[in-house]
Formats: C-alpha cells, structure tokens, sequence
C-alpha cells in the first residue's frame, strides 16, 4: 500500500493514526516534532503526510514553507489541528497543503481524505490486482473465474445471527466497521461495561479504545465515572 508520514506532538493521536492506518495496510512513520519530519523527509519521500499545524518547537505551516521553498514538497501534505482558523486553513492550502483535517478525526473522514489524497500522489501506485486489464471470459473447461467473479462464501448461513454474511455485499472498510463497531458494543456487554476490562482484552490503550469507541460511534459516556 502507501507509506504516511504522521507528524503531531501528541503521542495519543500518533499512535491512534498509526493504529488506523496500519490497519489499512498502510506503512505508517511517526514524527513528534518538525525536527523528526525533517529527518524523514530527508531519507525518504513519503507517499503523504498528515501534518500537525501546532507544535511546539516548529508550527506544521513552518514545515510546510521550508519544504515547498527547498523543493522537498513533493507530496501531498494534509494539515490537522483542533484549533486552526479558516485563515490558517486557506494559508496552508495556498502553501501546497491538499486538505484539511480538523481534530478530533473522525475515522470516516480520515479515510476517506487519505484516500482521495493517495489518488494524486505522484509515488503511489495502487496494487496490481486493482490495474489488471478485463479480459474475455475463457471458453475452456479448466478455466478460472474471472477476477470480477466474486464466489458465494461457503456456508454463509451459518455465520452467527446472518449478520456477518451482509458484510460481504458492502465495501471492505464499511464492513470492517460495522464488524468493529459489533465486537466492541459486543466486549461491552460481556465485560459489564469496564473498559480496563476491555482495554486488557483487547490490547488496546484506555486512550487508543475511548477515540476508537467514539469514532465507531459507541456512546461510552455511562463509562466515564469508572475507575
């Protein structure tokens, strides 16, 4: 898939992004300060950066200048922050950014500005099996089915309460979605609601599992008073 630089001060939405993202299939580098970017930047030419606009040492706006004016924008570059202007906005888009990201990130959004932001990256390349040519269906016996084909799952009457076989008529991150957002309303139930429970089961940071939980759309404000 797509390498993505991720440049934000704050570790949380690093590895949240870093989490998402490599669950895409995507490679996913982290910088926490513009001094890493640099370095980065310098070895490799990611396929996009998410790059935060406030940071402690170098704003993400300074970033963005110093690489468009030294020739090393040569990416697309999308800006985030929770707290930027319309003004802010406009100045980096005029700078080179592509789009606009503002936090908290909804996981939708984030997919899809990622997404659109690939299309026009000059390095990217999207995989083979998505670039393969149609071709005429074979008249020979030994023939296989078509790479458009798309088999009917076996036993999928079987799968529990038919929900998952609905999964297989939508699209591979709407149904990855609905299943994560099943799983965990699921985990919730079984688990009475703890999310320390849950967050051990899991794997996941409290932090990581809360933005995740509210992205999905699960209401976890019963959780908040937990200890």
């Amino acid at each position: 898939m797509a390498s993505i630089l991720v440049v934000d001060d704050e570790m949380g939405i690093r590895e949240l992004l870093n989490e998402i993202l490599t669950d895409e299939g995507h490679t996913v580098y982290a910088a926490e300060s513009a001094i890493q970017a640099r370095t980065i930047r310098e070895q490799m030419r990611p396929d996009l950066v998410l790059l935060d606009i406030w940071m402690p040492d170098t704003d993400g706006i300074t970033l963005l200048k110093e690489w468009s004016k030294s020739g090393q924008l040569t990416m697309p570059v999308v800006m985030m922050s929770g707290h930027a202007t319309i003004d802010t906005a406009v100045e980096a888009t005029r700078i080179g950014a592509m789009n606009f990201l503002e936090k908290p990130i909804a996981l939708q959004k984030l997919l899809k500005t990622v997404n659109k932001a690939l299309e026009s990256s000059p390095k990217y390349i999207e995989p083979a099996e998505d670039k393969l040519p149609q071709s005429a269906p074979s008249t020979s016996p030994s023939a296989k089915p078509s790479s458009n084909e798309q088999p009917a799952p076996p036993e999928a009457g079987e799968y529990i309460s038919g929900i998952a076989k609905s999964y297989f008529d939508l699209p591979l991150r709407e149904a990855r979605d609905l299943f994560e957002k099943a799983y965990f309303e699921h985990q919730m139930i079984i688990m009475g609601g703890s999310m320390t429970k849950i967050s051990e089961y899991t794997g996941l940071e409290r932090t990581h599992l809360y933005r995740k939980l509210k992205a999905l759309g699960i209401d976890t404000s019963r959780n908040k008073g937990e200890q």
